[in-house]
């Protein structure tokens, strides 16, 4: 007898069948060799970036002060710190006790060098600090940045502070933008201890700058667990995008394979790339748009495939309305196979065929906008997935019944649902009847 658990596991499957069709390609591209892929030999490197300055002092974290809860959360950091992971710490702050701001602005030093972690060692040099003088988050993170140059692997920089940066006009979330449009894959996360609303607008922009996160600490375990969740973060496997640089026009674009690709596009720019596609293969392409300025309402991100010759192919488009952080979009295209009559037609003075590659020139757009007072540079930041894989064998089925327009999975689901119907019918009557008849 069908009972109601077989009836949802039967349907279960069906839908988890149905769905990773959908889902394989983009597992291809994260597990491909490619540009992008996880292949990643070079062991992470991270930078612990503290806050040293003078209002470190304040007593209000569980009855201490800001800085003794930092440096006990240090050594339940330290001391669970991956093998993989190359870790530094940077101060800011620490040294200059005096009044002269030009002297302050530059108080940011390595307090402990980004490689394989002696323990002890890095112990010691966190319990010598004493709040001392200002705090320049924006020479902090610049220094930073260079102390994880080198190498091809992920970079993370955490940021402690209980405080807006005292050195502009050097603006804190401006360095955060240069470091993320040099294209060296640096994110930089931040934790705000105790918190006022205009260090955590500071401190969330900054983030936001280059993909990272935000977080508000009040108690030292979440200081302590936040810091160790960030650093054991850096050691996953990810995807690195490869910095690429359109151009503003076909002609000239970088050529693309399988993989992910990250740029910075301005505000309502256009940017340029070509994928080469072999007869009998799909190319897949997404591209999101992060916002991570402050952006007016109505705007939009547009992916268009088109031939060197100009004709679009096909496109995808997607619209915001207020404030989002990030806005994706994207198409697939087909290249039908060569049929016999074509390979006689296009071939060589031998007789063999020719592998006609067709070029297809993607164009990403935006629509976006900002008021006077923001800057517009760097550009807004890209990321821009790329997958060629064996198309079907005949590209009238996607054009018509393809995952591409969802009919198809509509139609099944819309099916599965109709035959689950009629068999729980049949089933409720049938055990009805014999109900009747015990």
């Amino acid at each position: 007898m069908i009972t109601r658990k077989r009836l949802a596991a039967a349907l279960c499957g069906t839908l988890l069948v149905t769905l990773t069709g959908g889902l394989l390609p983009a597992a291809a591209i994260a597990d491909s060799g490619g540009p992008g892929g996880r292949q990643a030999k070079e062991p992470p490197k991270v930078e612990l970036v503290l806050d040293v300055s003078g209002s470190m002092r304040a007593r209000d974290i569980d009855g201490q002060s800001r800085m003794s809860a930092a440096k006990q959360a240090f050594n339940e950091v330290l001391d669970a710190v991956p093998e993989d992971v190359l870790l530094g710490i940077r101060t800011l702050g620490a040294d200059y006790p005096g009044n002269d701001r030009k002297e302050g602005c530059k108080d940011t030093r390595t307090l402990y060098p980004v490689g394989e972690l002696d323990r002890t060692e890095a112990k010691t040099a966190v319990a010598t600090l004493a709040p001392t003088g200002w705090t320049p988050i924006g020479p902090a993170l610049l220094g930073a940045a260079d102390d994880l140059a080198g190498g091809n692997t992920t970079r993370r920089i955490v940021l402690i502070t209980d405080g807006e940066d005292t050195c502009a006009p050097l603006d804190p979330c401006e360095v955060a933008r240069e470091i993320a449009a040099k294209g060296i894959n640096i994110t930089i996360d931040t934790l705000g201890l105790v918190p006022n609303a205009k260090m955590r607008a500071q401190l969330m922009c900054i983030a936001e700058a280059t993909g990272g996160t935000y977080s508000s600490v009040q108690h030292k375990e979440e200081l302590s667990d936040r810091v160790s969740q960030l650093v054991d973060r850096a050691a996953e496997s990810v995807v690195t995008p490869v910095a690429t640089q359109g151009t503003d026009r076909c002609e000239g674009a970088p050529q693309l394979k399988t993989g992910l690709y990250g740029d910075r596009e301005a505000f309502g720019q256009h940017r340029w790339y070509r994928v080469d596609l072999l007869p009998g293969q799909e190319l897949r392409a997404s591209v999101s748009i992060a916002a991570d300025r402050d952006v007016n309402r109505d705007y939009g991100v547009l992916l268009r495939a088109s031939t060197v010759h100009g004709r679009e192919i096909v496109r995808g488009e997607a619209a915001g309305d207020g404030r989002t952080d990030v806005i994706s979009t994207g198409l697939r295209y087909p290249k039908p196979a060569i049929d016999d009559a074509d390979a006689e037609s296009d071939s060589d003075d031998n007789g063999a065929a020719k592998p006609a590659s067709e070029t297809v020139c993607l164009r990403v757009s935006n629509s976006f906008s900002a008021s006077a007072t923001v800057k517009t540079a760097p550009g807004l930041p890209v990321e821009l997935a790329i997958d060629v894989v064996e198309g079907p064998d005949d590209a009238g089925d996607v054009a018509y019944f393809g995952l591409g327009r969802g009919w198809w999975l509509l139609g099944l689901l819309a099916l599965t649902g109709f035959l689950a119907g009629l068999l729980w019918g049949w089933t409720s009557r049938w055990r009805v009847a014999v109900w009747r008849t015990n």
